[in-house]
């Protein structure tokens, strides 16, 4: 909140000098004050959305990174004339707690070519995969293994 509530006054001040600047921060203190006194904030979670904001933004580029390789893995299956695409459904358990890690990990492996995310309930997921070798590793995947130290960052 502090470096958003600063970023707004900048913006709205349309340049930056060094008396907006502490201008600026004085303000945003007083109001970040306000915000821990009246309405139930505290620097704590402001250090912990930090904290989760960087580990998403990590998180974001393994995506990236993964969607490449299943790209690279689909056209494989597609271009090559020897293999047989044999269509999988598999049964993805998960030990994620919050439904806020399931629906991203729903979404990142629907999100990579190849996968897609058929239902979800509690702590599992229907996933079909275009190829059986697609399915392997799902339930420890990369993805897996972020998201619950996602989790165990707020603990």
């Amino acid at each position: 909140m502090l470096l958003l509530f600063f970023c707004v006054w900048i913006i709205f001040n349309g340049t930056i000098t060094a008396e907006i600047a502490v201008i600026g921060a004085v303000i945003v203190l007083f109001m970040f004050a306000f915000i821990c006194r009246f309405m139930d904030y505290s620097l704590r979670q402001e250090i912990l959305l930090y904290k989760k904001s960087i580990f998403l933004l990590r998180y974001i580029l393994v995506l990236i990174v993964e969607i490449i390789k299943a790209n690279m893995a689909v056209i494989r299956l597609i271009t090559s004339n020897s293999e047989v695409v044999e269509p999988v459904m598999v049964l993805v358990h998960t030990n994620l707690k919050s439904n806020f890690c399931r629906v991203l990990l729903a979404n990142s492996i629907t999100l990579t070519p190849g996968t897609i995310t058929v239902s979800m309930d509690g702590e599992e997921c229907v996933v079909h995969c275009l190829d059986k070798s697609l399915s392997e590793g799902m339930e420890d995947s990369v993805f897996v293994q972020m998201l619950e130290k996602l989790e165990r960052i707020g603990e």
